[in-house]
């Protein structure tokens, strides 16, 4: 069940928003709200067209991938983590499946509506997207440290 709570925290605080511009945090507060999730709920599917990009502010998330009939933990992420940076690309399927592993609190900013704000503002633009490239870069060394794993032949250690 997910529920809108009040904006509380400070923008500031978040890791992700570190050395923006007090314009850029307002934008960003105006576009942002809280969301709640239950354990074991899953947020979106590989492949869906959710248009939601969210920060953790508790809890912890599992990034799934589907293979062989399979589904499969990439990477466990918590607090001040982000997910859902395909939703910041236009007609993008989400890339994993995102689960709720405890009851989770979340920052939720509609993909479409960060994309607009970047096309009005490309101050703002340039500043989101590196930090959305950052994302992305952990993510694919999250995979690629997850298929060497499986992948390695016998290595023990």
């Amino acid at each position: 069940m997910i529920r809108t709570a009040t904006l509380t925290g400070s923008y500031k605080q978040i890791p992700f928003f570190k050395g923006l511009d007090d314009s850029h945090l307002s934008k960003l507060e105006a576009l942002g709200h809280e969301l709640t999730f239950d354990r074991d709920q899953i947020i979106f599917r590989e492949g869906d067209e959710s248009s939601f990009f969210y920060i953790i502010l508790s809890g912890r998330v599992s990034l799934e991938v589907t293979a062989l009939g399979r589904t499969l933990r990439v990477q466990t992420i918590g607090e001040n983590e982000e997910f859902g940076w395909s939703s910041m690309l236009p007609s993008h399927g989400k890339q994993f499946q995102a689960r709720a592993l405890d009851s989770l609190h979340v920052l939720a900013f509609d993909g479409p509506r960060l994309r607009e704000a970047c096309e009005e503002d490309n101050t703002f633009g340039y500043a989101l997207m590196k930090r959305l490239l950052s994302v992305v870069s952990h993510r694919l060394l999250a995979m690629r440290v997850q298929v060497l794993d499986m992948y390695s032949p016998g290595v023990k250690g």
